[in-house]
């Protein structure tokens, strides 16, 4: 029989290629409040961009924390779906990809912020000048469907925000798409998100920091895995084979 283990993660967190990220979001230091937080897991998500994940995989290998890569995409409508990955390259395609579908423009970085691409101490190697902060001309069902065929696993982020959020932008989740659970932000509960959106009924659910700062980092999901790896996430999202996930207020810990 499989072994499973109990996983504490935040699978939504920016570093300083995001433009809207504070500059203490870099590798050492996501790392540090990581393991402040016992956090086995974390998932790097920044704006159309995986150009630091591997330097916060290696910031965090001393430490036995599981860095998985990841991105959040803005699709057409405005709604954001975090994209996640097992395989670095696999997302660095990914990211090929999307940028074929942005906007081909400079960053303004007097109105965005600047876009920062770090070493694993947060060492500036270089600055990317494109404008990332814009949506793509995917739409959010073509979005999900191409993450999948990519490997990777889609899941609408903060969908109890008011701004940027599947349920405020189409108000509804698409039937016709292939949607495994739904991301909260820690300004609510799984009680409270289901009193306020019906449509959450039975809908499987993480709760993740969206974290553009160090103190926004939460860790509120837990999972029951084999290993700390997207096919193992989705299993648990989808409550096979024993694997479990849950949210868990962090007073409870």
């Amino acid at each position: 029989m499989e072994t499973l283990r109990p996983y504490v993660a935040d699978l939504h967190v920016h570093t300083v290629a995001s433009a809207c990220a504070e500059v203490e979001m870099i590798p050492p230091l996501i790392v540090r409040r990581a393991v402040e937080l016992g956090l086995d897991l974390i998932a790097i998500a920044d704006h159309h961009s995986v150009e630091n994940v591997a330097a916060v995989q290696e910031a965090a290998q001393p430490y036995g924390l599981t860095v998985l890569p990841g991105m959040e995409v803005q699709t057409r409508e405005e709604v954001h779906v975090l994209c996640l990955f097992d395989d670095l390259d696999a997302a660095w395609r990914w990211q090929e990809m999307v940028w074929t579908h942005l906007p081909d423009l400079p960053n303004r970085e007097e109105f965005f912020g600047p876009q920062f691409v770090v070493d694993a101490e947060g060492e500036h190697l270089r600055t990317n000048p494109r404008l990332l902060q814009t949506s793509t001309d995917l739409g959010f069902e073509e979005v999900v469907h191409l993450v999948e065929e990519a490997g990777g696993l889609p899941i609408p982020a903060h969908v109890d925000r008011e701004g940027f959020s599947l349920l405020a932008n189409l108000g509804m989740i698409p039937p016709g798409a292939r949607v495994v659970a739904v991301e909260l932000s820690a300004r609510t509960t799984p009680q409270e998100a289901r009193r306020r959106f019906p449509e959450l009924a039975g809908m499987p659910l993480i709760q993740s920091g969206d974290a553009h700062r160090l103190d926004e980092m939460v860790g509120t999901t837990h999972l029951l895995l084999a290993a700390p790896t997207v096919a193992e996430l989705r299993l648990a999202l989808q409550g096979k084979g024993g694997r479990r996930c849950w949210i868990a207020s962090p007073r409870w810990r």
